[in-house]
């Protein structure tokens, strides 16, 4: 089974109605909520990288979603599971990590107990206040597609690693990826229409076809280098044309449009199902 067929299956349970974002909603009680699962030889490896990098990391895949939803990151609670053979130093650096990954956030709690390797389970929250929180479902018809940075350095970096490489650009940049708060604050903070957001950390593509899917749309745009790759975790967004020149050291990409046969128009070539994108599966490779 693939992830997003285990998802599929999770969403058909009962109260499972705020799903569909990376963050869910809380309009109650002003706040947004995330949470991502980093694993040992699954997200990571100890001989790539250090315990400071992968605290920050944990750290920021977490944040990342909260800025994508459009909200102000405020409050992190920390799961660590260890092994036995882990030192006092290990988890000292591994906290300066975290620390250093807040974006604004503090730690509000967590938790830590012994395991046969490490994982990590961040919790974050966001406030909303004086936001206007985006959701997958607002692309519509004659918005524009609009995103910031270059694409693919952090899936080169993985390669780069399997190749045995070390202290490259590429690397350093899938070890420490960099978030721009700046972007989501400037839309959520301005904007009065609905909007759609999401970050790119599985890929330019697979947040494109995941935001038109959910809204019903096509979205056309040309071909970026490193736009199938993942872990870049910039931030794309579908907002109105219009309101683009409010949006600092963004350029346009696209544009959404009716449905038309695809979720997804790549320069002509269309993509109407998940799979024909051909990216990373946990569950499938």
């Amino acid at each position: 089974m693939k992830e997003l067929d285990l998802i599929n299956v999770i969403e058909t349970m009962p109260n499972t109605e705020l799903l569909g974002d990376d963050c869910a909603y809380l309009k109650e009680f002003g706040i947004v909520v995330t949470q991502d699962n980093f694993i040992e030889d699954v997200h990571f490896k100890r001989k790539w990288a250090t315990p400071y990098q992968i605290g920050y990391k944990a750290c920021v895949v977490n944040i990342s979603d909260i800025l994508a939803s459009g909200a102000k990151p405020e409050y992190i609670t920390v799961g660590l599971s260890i092994p036995d053979t882990i030192d006092e130093k290990f988890v000292k650096e591994f906290y300066r990590g975290i620390s250093d990954g807040l974006y604004g956030a503090k730690i509000a709690g967590g938790d830590i107990t012994g395991a046969d390797k490490i994982f990590v389970s961040i919790t974050a929250i966001g406030s909303v206040k004086d936001r206007k929180i985006s959701s997958r479902k607002n692309a519509k018809a004659g918005y524009a597609i609009v995103t910031y940075g270059e694409f693919g350095k952090s899936s080169e970096g993985l390669k780069e690693l399997f190749d045995g490489k070390k202290n490259t650009e590429n690397i350093g940049i899938h070890l420490e990826p960099k978030l721009n708060p700046l972007f989501s604050e400037a839309i959520a903070k301005n904007i009065e229409a609905d909007y759609a957001m999401a970050d790119t950390s599985d890929g330019l593509a697979d947040a494109l076809f995941k935001i038109a899917a959910a809204s019903g749309v096509t979205i056309k745009t040309h071909y970026i280098d490193g736009m199938f790759g993942a872990e870049d975790y910039s931030l794309v967004a579908a907002v109105p044309n219009e309101f683009t020149k409010f949006i600092p050291n963004c350029y346009k990409i696209g544009e959404v449009s009716d449905y038309s046969g695809c979720y997804l128009d790549i320069d002509g070539k269309k993509y109407s199902m998940y799979d024909e994108l051909g990216l990373y599966n946990h569950f499938g490779g």
